[in-house]
């Protein structure tokens, strides 16, 4: 199934359909970790970016990002933004990470003193991972 022409702009989603075309459980542990953890509800979102268009699912605590989630079939990516506050923290975190995710981290160009990370999560140890640096990314404080 072609994700974006079965749900294009005009044809949302539901949280059931998502789950069913990601088709990997740590789709559900990671929304069930976002929403237990930080009390996170996530919002279903259509994006025309050329990096990732389609339907994807933002969390949020407040009015601060957390993290977003784009569907891929038998899989997912996640973004998740290490600001340059969090990357004291994170880089010692990541020395526990998997290779791929240290490589991704690496290889991610600073941005506004940050990094972006487009992490396809594929195995529970990534997943592992990406609850690691959303942790280190939710316990860095804004002044």
């Amino acid at each position: 199934m072609n994700w974006n022409e079965t749900y294009g702009p005009g044809s949302q989603p539901d949280s059931e359909a998502i789950s069913r075309y990601v088709g990997c459980p740590y789709w559900n542990e990671l929304i069930t970790y976002l929403e237990l953890t930080y009390g996170a509800a996530g919002r279903t979102e259509y994006s025309r970016c050329s990096g990732k268009p389609g339907w994807n699912v933002k969390y949020r605590k407040g009015s601060r990002g957390i993290c977003t989630l784009y569907p891929d079939e038998g899989y997912f990516t996640c973004l998740v933004s290490i600001g340059s506050k969090a990357a004291d923290k994170a880089e010692p975190a990541l020395l526990a990470c998997t290779p791929y995710v240290r490589e991704l981290y690496a290889q991610a160009p600073p941005y506004n003193g940050g990094r972006w990370l487009m992490i396809e999560v594929t195995d529970p140890a990534i997943l592992e991972d990406v609850k690691t640096l959303i942790a280190v990314r939710m316990d860095t404080k804004k002044k």
